[in-house]
């Protein structure tokens, strides 16, 4: 029989747990913590590893970018299908302004060019008639007025020839005066010459010029 409690009723004496089933217990309560544990740290390892992975993400996308080259299609042409396109009214009439305005310019220069000669020119000779020689100041003066007279022939449309004279200068003296007329005359014909126009008197004057200048500097420079 149970024993009771003051005559009630029967208690109730919950057996003790054994040493076996105790062990069990706390041996299934370390096994909980332990995977308590492990799924801890797997989540803060996969938080980590899905932050780097959203930082290199552009970095790579970045670097396939620049490793990428446009590839480059050639396609077979043919020189003869190129056709030049027909200029349109427009395009003539400033292609044609364009030329007008190029020969404007190249003519008043032409004509700078011929007055700049002639000064020089007489320049030259009065200098030598009050020292009777060409210092290097009158030699300078020469050599610029050569080039003058060699950009008005090729303005002119001339170029480099040949001239025999019928009566080349002998002397400095004889040589400078020719130098002053022809000048002076190289002038008048570069002004009196219509735009456009290719002036077969010119180109002689310049070229006449041009060999005196030469025989100038085979003669003495001094008299």
């Amino acid at each position: 029989m149970q024993p009771t409690v003051g005559g009630g009723r029967p208690s109730v004496v919950e057996p003790e747990l054994g040493y076996p089933l105790k062990s069990l217990v706390k041996l299934k309560s370390k096994m909980n913590e332990r995977a308590l544990r492990l799924v801890t740290k797997s989540a803060k390892a996969l938080v980590v590893f899905g932050i780097l992975m959203a930082g290199c993400t552009p970095l790579v996308a970045q670097t396939t970018r620049q490793n990428q080259k446009p590839v480059l299609i050639e396609t077979d042409k043919n020189p003869a299908d190129e056709t030049p396109r027909p200029l349109s009214d427009l395009e003539e009439e400033m292609r044609a302004k364009r030329a007008i305005r190029s020969a404007e310019k190249e003519y008043q220069d032409n004509l700078d060019r011929a007055r700049d000669l002639s000064d020089l020119g007489a320049s030259i000779v009065a200098s030598f008639k009050q020292k009777k020689e060409l210092d290097r100041e009158d030699i300078r003066k020469l050599e610029k007025a050569e080039k003058l007279a060699k950009g008005i022939r090729r303005a002119a449309g001339g170029c480099e020839d040949e001239v025999d004279m019928d009566k080349p200068p002998k002397d400095l003296a004889s040589a400078m005066d020719m130098l002053g007329e022809l000048s002076k005359s190289l002038k008048e014909k570069v002004e009196k010459t219509p735009k456009y126009v290719i002036s077969a008197a010119v180109i002689d004057e310049a070229n006449v010029l041009l060999e005196v200048i030469r025989i100038v500097r085979t003669l003495p420079p001094k008299v």
